[in-house]
């Protein structure tokens, strides 16, 4: 997915929610704070989108209109998957920390971008292996501080056992990726 995709898809969502303001996360959140992420991080054809008031039935309305396999989706080569925000497992005051995309190619709605760490760390409760390489191209690129993401980490609201497997996770690739984290503590 490219920017201008995801500012598509940001437009599309609220034109049938008939919001000014929705979410996006999942993978694709990543083109709001880094337009240019490297093409490994926007391989995803799907934008997580959910409405900004939570509401699930504007939520259905948005899987129903643009997911996959749908009209919207024939035509762009992309989709929205229509969710409520509770579908992720965000750190405390994610909500704080999203990055804005608005723009002419939003038609001036706003789509509310999870930042880099909390979208590598909703990645790594997840934990599926393409979960955990695309935080590894996170890490590898420089997009996310190891120390910041080990603190929003600390900030989820799940068991202590999978934080701590998370945490051992991060050192071991950092130990792995090697010198060429040169700077990224």
């Amino acid at each position: 997915m490219t920017r201008s995709e995801l500012e598509h898809a940001i437009r599309a969502a609220c034109d049938v929610t008939r919001e000014e303001v929705v979410i996006v996360f999942g993978s694709q959140s990543i083109l709001g704070q880094y337009p240019d992420a490297p093409a490994d991080l926007r391989q995803s054809l799907e934008a997580d989108i959910a409405p900004g008031s939570g509401d699930p039935e504007a939520a259905d309305r948005i899987d129903a209109a643009l997911g996959e396999d749908s009209h919207f989706h024939r035509t762009h080569g992309f989709y929205v998957h229509g969710l409520t925000i509770d579908a992720a497992c965000l750190p405390r005051g994610w909500e704080a920390r999203t990055v804005s995309l608005r723009n002419a190619g939003t038609n001036q709605m706003e789509g509310r971008c999870i930042e880099a760490h909390d979208l590598a760390a909703s990645k790594l409760v997840a934990f599926r292996d393409k979960d955990r390489a695309f935080v590894r191209v996170l890490i590898a690129e420089g997009l996310v501080r190891i120390a910041k993401l080990k603190l929003w980490l600390s900030q989820l609201q799940n068991p202590a056992t999978e934080v701590d497997r998370m945490l051992r996770w991060v050192d071991l690739t950092v130990r792995d990726l090697g010198s060429a984290l040169t700077g990224n503590e």
